[in-house]
Parts: structure tokens; sequence; C-alpha cells
């Protein structure tokens, strides 16, 4: 999704929601990650997610900043909606869903539109098809090691900052975690599990798929064709292809973040069963005291772990949009925007309409 706002005086608190907002694009992995390492620990108490809804909250608290910021998404090309129909002459139409990488009952249920479009595919697509295999963590990093795990004399311990490492410790000590037990953990392993909510790691922990997994089970189990845009290496080596101290500083701001978890995760859901996906970066954006989000480290990490892979997925997605009657499931906001997979696949020729819930 495309942005634009004051590239100076960021606020960290602002990035850290950014920086979590685009993992959301990259979580799909997360639930795995959790019951493959078997360390995040939630209480029974925290399987209700709770949180408050901020942009209601806004409506009544200052009216202006949420008509800005709703303006600021209108401008957003292809902004509103998760379902639209894809359509090439001589072909059966396909169709791109935008998902969210949750476990919400609300999120699970789809639109009747949807449900239709879903049964009718021959073929169903996903991010990665290879989480459709609870060991596939483990398999990449029996492959290569470095891209889960220190394989050098780096620790987690030795690259955090000495003023954050107390806050560290019991931020994770909060979530069940020591900082010993994860020391040679890359940064961006630690931080994909930690930015699930407690509520989501219970649910996981319980069986529930998260919806683009369940999508592709159901579909394997009806006997479609389920395949993927992308492999868990491609992702994960974007990961690492990033600067270490924006991966550590990312975790220790994923930390900070926590309390605000549930209203950021409840926010974003209300957004997405309305079909506002426009909206959900700017009002995540909001939650800090000046609104800003900018930053050279961000702009890398949204180029690729968003940008860069919307075209990877397009290209992908072409052969399997030329044979037609495809469901193509993926992260809603990898769907908005002048570089969202929407336009990128209106410019290889393709007719692309939203479609009504």
């Amino acid at each position: 999704m495309t942005h634009s706002g004051p590239t100076t005086s960021l606020d960290r608190i602002a990035e850290g929601a950014l920086r979590l907002l685009a993992f959301l694009s990259w979580i799909l992995l997360a639930s795995f990650l959790v019951v493959a390492f078997g360390t995040i620990r939630a209480r029974a108490e925290d399987a209700s997610c709770g949180g408050r809804d901020l942009v209601a909250e806004m409506a009544k608290s200052d009216p202006a900043k949420l008509a800005a910021l709703r303006k600021e998404a209108a401008a957003t090309v292809n902004g509103k909606g998760i379902l639209w129909k894809i359509g090439k002459p001589g072909t059966k139409p396909s169709w791109l869903f935008g998902t969210m990488h949750l476990t919400d009952p609300r999120v699970l249920k789809l639109s009747d539109a949807a449900q239709a479009a879903y049964q009718g595919a021959a073929t169903v697509v996903i991010e990665t098809d290879e989480v459709l295999d609870p060991k596939a963590p483990l398999k990449v990093m029996a492959q290569d090691p470095g891209l889960m795990m220190f394989t050098d004399e780096n620790t987690l311990e030795k690259l955090i900052p000495a003023d954050k490492i107390e806050g560290v410790k019991a931020g994770l000590a909060a979530r069940g975690l020591s900082l010993a037990a994860l020391n040679k953990m890359q940064p961006w392993i630690v931080t994909s599990m930690l930015a699930m909510s407690p509520c989501e790691v219970t649910r996981s922990k319980s069986g529930t798929a998260f919806l683009d997994v369940k999508l592709a089970q159901d579909a394997k189990a009806q006997g479609k064709t389920v395949t993927g845009l992308e492999t868990i290496k491609d992702q994960l080596s974007a990961m690492a292809s990033l600067p270490l101290k924006f991966h550590v500083e990312g975790l220790v701001e994923t930390l900070t973040l926590a309390p605000k978890l549930p209203d950021i995760f409840e926010t974003m859901t209300l957004l997405y069963t309305r079909g506002d996906i426009a909206m959900i970066f700017p009002v995540i954006r909001s939650i800090s005291p000046d609104g800003t989000a900018s930053g050279e480290n961000y702009a890398a990490f949204e180029e690729k772990m968003i940008n860069a892979r919307n075209r990877v997925m397009a290209e992908h997605a072409v052969p399997i949009i030329d044979k037609g009657n495809a469901f193509i499931a993926v992260g809603a906001l990898h769907l908005p925007g002048e570089k969202g997979l929407v336009a990128l696949l209106r410019s290889k020729g393709f007719t692309i309409e939203a479609q009504q819930p």
C-alpha cells in the first residue's frame, strides 16, 4: 500500500506500529512458528481478544482527524473491497480475495459472494502452500539454519542495546518467554511470533487455522488444486536481507506495543470486515502522538516485504489466471495502492472489478 507523509521527527511508536502492520502481511507463518518451536504461552483468560475500536473512539473524540484519515484512504487506489473479479477473454473468470492472517471468527466467515467464488473455483491459491505442512519451517531451518537462528557468535543479548535489555526481558516474561531461551533466534522470528495477540496464540495452539490456511485445507479436502505464489524460504530470505539493527529495533518496538495489540487487532478486524482496507494504514499510523510515518529503514522494509513480494506474486499469478477459474487468496494489505496486486494485475492486461460483499 502506498503512502506519503512527513519525513522528519520520526515517532518511534508510529514506526513500531507500522512495522507491525507490515509484519501482518508476513505473519501467515507465525502460527506455525509458535507450534513448531512451542515457545509462546498464553493464559486461558487471554483467549478473548477484547480490544477497543479506535475508529469509533476517534469519531467521538476527534471527528476532524477521522475525516482527514478517511479522505486519505479514499485517495488510495483500489482501497475499498476484499473480493475482486479477474477477467480475461476466452477464459473463465478468476477471483482475487484479500485475507487477514487471523483466526478471528469474524474473519473466517466469508461473505456470500466470496463463498460462491471460492466454492466455484477449480484452483485455490494462497501466498505459500508450504504452510499446510506444520513441519515446513523446521525443514527450511534444516536447509538454511541462518534464516532462523544465529549461526555465528551473535546473540539477541549482544545486539539489544544495554538500556533496553531489562525492558525486553520483562516484556518476554509477560508472554511466558525468556531471553535466554530465545537468545540464538533471529530477531525477525521472535518478532513475528510476538506480533500475534495472546488470543491468536491460544486459538492457533488449539488447532484453529488462519483464514488462508483454512481455505487451502478445505479446498484440498474437496479435491481442488491448491498452490502458492511464494515459498517460506523466499519470505525468510527477504527478512534476512534487511539490517540486523532494524530487526532488533523491531523486536523492542513490538514489545513496547504489546499493550496496544488488542486495540490494533480489533480495529484492523473491523475495518477488514467492512472492506475498508485503505483505512488500515492511516488509522494504525494515527496511534502515535504526531501520526508520522517515515524513515529510510521502514521504506526499505515496505519495499522488500510488501512491494517486492507484490511483484513476485503478480508474476506467479499470471499463468494461473490464464488458465481461469482460480480463487487467489492473499493478505488484504497486498491489494491496494499503485504498487498493489490489483494495479499490477491490471497492468498485465487483466480486467479487475471490485465485487459487492
